[in-house]
């Protein structure tokens, strides 16, 4: 049988949410449903947060109303804080994430606060979320490099994984925010954070800033990780690291690991007519 690599779309959440002309909530739901039919195992799909700090997020609830749910596809949601957990949950989601920065001045920038004081408040929704029966993902940005505090020391990033894994998140997704990665930081990253957990229970999650993010996944591919996020159409950026550009396109990433044999159960048709209605989405 061939290797599965398992590939979590993020299109419609991190893809979507910094763009800065509203999408209409039914485009946002023709997406999901779009991407729906293509065979993801997961979707994430919305964003429970303040609309005051991400207005295209403002919506989230009648996105995950609206959408054509399919059988074998967990619809998952952003969740920073207790009220957006409780929103989600409200709101019928299948999975929340939580997200905490590998870099102090990242972690200030972004939520205000530091990494100590964002994990911590991350501790009654894991405890919540047990209760609930409800998976936990965890997030950590800025993996190898902070827009503000440069390169990223791998121990800063194995210290939050671990936290976040004793917590109780089923998976960290290791994020390079930037999109500074190389295939050199990555390597690195990854032989030092594998001493102290399984490749099961890590992903990677690339921005193609320098146009490399496809070879990062190669070296996460040969350490033995088997799950990466990308963005139908590349969609994406993040609004507190100046000129990184989008996620790493579905499309590309889907094609390069079945050109490697990798069998990913995604239908390259349904995907590229997705791909185009993304990116649809941001020429108007």
């Amino acid at each position: 049988m061939p290797d599965h690599v398992n590939v979590f779309e993020v299109g419609p959440r991190d893809g979507l949410q910094n763009q800065k002309r509203l999408i209409p909530t039914e485009d946002k739901i023709k997406l999901v449903d779009m991407l729906s039919s293509c065979g993801f195992s997961h979707i994430e799909t919305a964003s429970f947060v303040s609309p005051k700090w991400v207005p295209q997020m403002a919506d989230s609830a009648a996105v995950m109303a609206g959408i054509s749910r399919k059988d074998g596809t967990a619809y998952t949601a952003l969740t920073p804080n207790m009220r957006g957990y409780e929103a989600a949950i409200d709101a019928n989601v299948d999975e929340v994430a939580i997200f905490a920065s590998a870099s102090e001045g990242f972690s200030q920038k972004n939520i205000n606060c530091s990494i100590d004081e964002s994990i911590s408040r991350f501790t009654l929704i894991l405890e919540r979320a047990k209760f609930d029966k409800c998976n936990v993902r965890g997030y950590v940005s800025c993996v190898t490099h902070c827009p503000y505090d440069g390169p990223t020391d791998p121990d800063q990033v194995i210290r939050v994984a671990l936290r976040l894994l004793e917590m109780g998140c089923y998976e960290i997704s290791l994020g390079d925010t930037i999109g500074a990665a190389t295939t050199e930081t990555t390597h690195n990253l990854v032989s030092s954070i594998l001493n102290y957990m399984p490749s099961s229970v890590l992903a990677g999650h690339f921005h193609d800033t320098n146009n490399n993010a496809l070879e990062n996944i190669g070296v996460c591919l040969e350490a033995g990780i088997r799950t990466f996020d990308s963005a139908v159409g590349g969609l994406g950026g993040c609004p507190y690291a100046e000129g990184a550009k989008g996620n790493v396109d579905t499309v590309s990433v889907v094609n390069m690991l079945h050109g490697m044999k990798y069998e990913t159960g995604l239908n390259l048709e349904s995907l590229r007519k997705a791909s185009a209605f993304a990116q649809s989405l941001i020429e108007v």
